[in-house]
């Protein structure tokens, strides 16, 4: 969970320029707690990209050991 989503994306989508714009100091734990209070997903990941969000919303289910759409009804709660 403290691994930073920004090294994590990079690594696993070099081609994605947007990658380079993210947040470097997020971690997956910050971004289940940002859910967690309902706060903007996209302020503590540092781009409005709907493909990232998704890409790292199914990281972080996988960190979790939980389904992608729990993450997800967790973000639309909000």
């Amino acid at each position: 969970m403290n691994e930073l989503i920004k090294d994590w994306y990079t690594k696993e989508y070099p081609s994605d320029d947007l990658g380079r714009e993210m947040n470097g100091n997020a971690t997956f734990s910050d971004l289940f707690e940002t859910l967690d209070n309902y706060l903007d997903v996209f302020d503590l990941i540092g781009v409005s990209d709907t493909v990232i969000r998704e890409r790292v919303f199914d990281k972080l289910a996988d960190i979790m050991g939980v389904d992608y759409d729990y993450v997800y009804k967790q973000w639309i709660r909000g």
